[in-house]
């Protein structure tokens, strides 16, 4: 029987490295394939999309080369606009506005037509003065009761003064008792530049601002008595007549109001007011425009600058649904978007200035339609918040991609 050979040496030592070579491998799999298959991968990080602002349109008003004008779009941030003097100037009937201001705050109507007022043998008189004075006036029979409606109808509509000096003395006692009351109406409604001596407008004292006289068109706008009465066109009035307004553009470019004025040392003056839809909202003007050589071409001026107020609105489309802020891109090939959930859109005057600054978190594992930022979007004064959100699912990286990128897992 033949001897079995035993292994040489060389051998064995081969053999026992083979053996540890594999154990190592073995070993060396145990943790590679756990650490690279469980290891934590960072998230990734957005490229944000530079925003791109719209184009806006650039106002271009057609303002007039005399006395002062002024003009605002209410509600629109930095719309007021002016043009000639700043300084005070003579406002003629205008003055009627604070007069009915001013009474009705003391004696409001509260949505009915305020008491009684009889007009005695000292309101007649206002007749004759104020006619002498190349004044408008209207009937005033002694003994005469309208109501205190009635009496701003005929003060504000027909513009007469003999209407608005009774009106001052009836609330108030005395010429001396209303510029009392007018004054400190005005200080608090931060009519600063505004100056009354007398109810009608007929002394050239009564002064004020074309900024000053917007203010006063936004308050007595939003007086619903003073408001509806600038509005009408034309009234019948028990023993007065029909009264006609004397504001000729009421009605024509949307105008509803307010006052025109009429004075040697004022020249033509209108307070003026419209409101109009644009693109599905409703929008209002205010605006005054101070000595004009006469009333129609003042109000020829008036429609060429309202003409450029109308045109200076636009609808800014800001944002848009599914407009895209940033873009996801992982090593191992997914690839999402970062959306707007909604959209931001805003009716404007001029050009206001817009920006839409993302702000971006980073991303592991997400699904479709989670929030991963928003959008701060700023039209003007006004600022809106909007959600971003993927448009597909950020995964987490498959197995063969992470046991063959250490580098990259580790």
């Amino acid at each position: 029987m033949t001897a079995r050979r035993r292994p040489s040496r060389s051998r064995l030592i081969r053999r026992r490295v083979g053996v540890g070579a594999l154990l190592a491998l073995l070993v060396a799999c145990g943790v590679y394939f756990p650490a690279t298959l469980l290891a934590p991968i960072q998230p990734a990080s957005a490229v944000v999309t530079s925003f791109k602002a719209p184009v806006e349109t650039k106002l271009d008003l057609t303002f007039p080369s005399y006395g002062a004008t002024a003009v605002e779009a209410v509600g629109f941030d930095d719309s007021l606009k002016t043009s000639g003097d700043s300084k005070p100037r003579s406002i003629a009937s205008i003055s009627k506005i604070v007069t009915a201001l001013v009474v009705l705050d003391a004696k409001p109507l509260k949505g009915g037509s305020g008491p009684d007022i009889t007009f005695t043998a000292a309101d007649n008189a206002l007749y004759a003065k104020y006619l002498a004075q190349d004044g408008e006036v209207a009937a005033m029979p002694i003994g005469l009761t309208l109501t205190e409606r009635q009496v701003l109808q005929v003060a504000l509509i027909k513009s007469a003064n003999n209407y608005a000096g009774a009106l001052a003395n009836w609330a108030f006692g005395s010429n001396a008792g209303y510029v009392k009351a007018a004054s400190a109406w005005l200080s608090e409604h931060h009519l600063d530049h505004t100056t009354l001596r007398e109810p009608t407008g007929l002394n050239p004292g009564n002064t004020s601002t074309a900024t000053d006289l917007v203010a006063l068109g936004k308050l007595a706008l939003a007086n619903p008595d003073i408001a509806k009465i600038v509005s009408t066109k034309s009234l019948a009035v028990p023993g007065v007549g029909t009264v006609t307004n004397s504001n000729k553009l009421l009605g024509i470019d949307d105008v509803v109001g307010i006052k025109t004025g009429t004075l040697d040392q004022a020249g033509a003056c209108l307070l003026f007011a419209t409101r109009e839809a644009i693109e599905g909202h409703t929008v209002t003007v205010v605006g005054v425009m101070l000595g004009g050589r006469d009333h129609d071409s003042l109000d020829a001026d008036i429609q060429r600058l309202l003409a450029g107020v109308k045109a200076g609105f636009q609808t800014v489309d800001a944002v848009r649904v599914g407009d895209v802020y940033g873009t996801y891109a992982t090593k191992w090939g997914d690839r999402a978007h970062a959306e707007a959930a909604e959209g931001v859109s805003r009716l404007v005057y001029g050009d206001v200035g817009v920006t839409a600054v993302p702000t971006l978190e980073k991303v592991g594992s997400a699904r479709a339609g989670s929030t991963v930022g928003r959008l701060r979007v700023r039209i003007g004064g006004q600022t809106t918040t909007v959600p971003l959100k993927l448009d597909r699912p950020v995964t987490e990286p498959g197995a063969w991609w992470r046991i063959t990128n250490p580098g990259e897992v580790f």
